[in-house]
């Protein structure tokens, strides 16, 4: 009976949306198979914003949030480069380079990612502070069956995981859009005040399985006094 609890508990799959409000994702070790894998209203893009909120204390390259298709297993990558000291969104398996980022550890930071294949042009944002856009992919769309995989980065279409990569920490407040965000809705999300939702992934009404030791936990109760 305690094996099964252990199980349901370590591999938990929620067959219907869930409010994750004030809760976090807590990722305690530094694994390759620790993950949490959701659930997406849709699968083909041409245009997308990601935002997160992430806490870490590692000093090494660590993945956010990956999505990979059958055709490109970075079809979208939000990653750390330790070594070169910078953010790297990647898009159909191009990057963008990030640096001088004030990313500093053992503190939340408030990542958002928008592209737009019109014009290639992709834009990072941390802690309110908007990066230049840069041109990483155009006239192309991310189509096909999706895997999205928080705390992994995906060599392969759902697996292929590196522990190097891997997140450590903890993670909350992800949401999903399928268009660019505005600047005005971005900052909102930043200041964690009244925003539109993520209508690809939305927090408050998420699905997701949780696979080996990640923890779903309540931020507010252990992050303040």
């Amino acid at each position: 009976m305690k094996f099964l609890l252990l199980l349901v508990m370590l591999t938990a799959c929620d067959a219907s949306p869930q409010d994750l409000s004030g809760k976090m994702f807590t990722f305690p070790q530094q694994t390759k198979t620790a993950r949490v894998r959701l659930t997406a209203s849709r699968r083909d893009f041409t245009t997308l914003t990601v935002c997160h909120r992430s806490f870490t204390d590692l000093k090494r390259d660590h993945t956010f949030f990956s999505m990979s298709t059958p055709a490109n297993s970075n079809a979208f990558l939000m990653i750390w480069d330790d070594a070169n000291k910078e953010m790297e969104p990647h898009i159909c398996d191009k990057k963008a380079e990030y640096g001088g980022q004030d990313y500093k550890p053992n503190m939340w930071h408030s990542i958002c990612t928008t592209w737009d294949s019109a014009s290639g042009l992709v834009q990072l944002w941390l802690d309110g502070k908007p990066s230049m856009r840069k041109f990483v992919n155009s006239g192309t769309s991310i189509r096909g069956s999706t895997i999205i995989i928080l705390g992994q980065e995906q060599d392969s279409h759902g697996g292929g995981f590196d522990m190097m990569q891997s997140f450590v920490g903890m993670m909350s407040d992800v949401h999903m859009w399928d268009y660019v965000l505005s600047s005005c809705e971005i900052q909102k999300y930043m200041d964690e005040l009244n925003f539109t939702p993520g209508n690809v992934l939305n927090w408050s009404a998420l699905e997701y399985e949780i696979i080996d030791r990640v923890l779903l936990e309540d931020k507010r109760k252990l992050m303040t006094c």
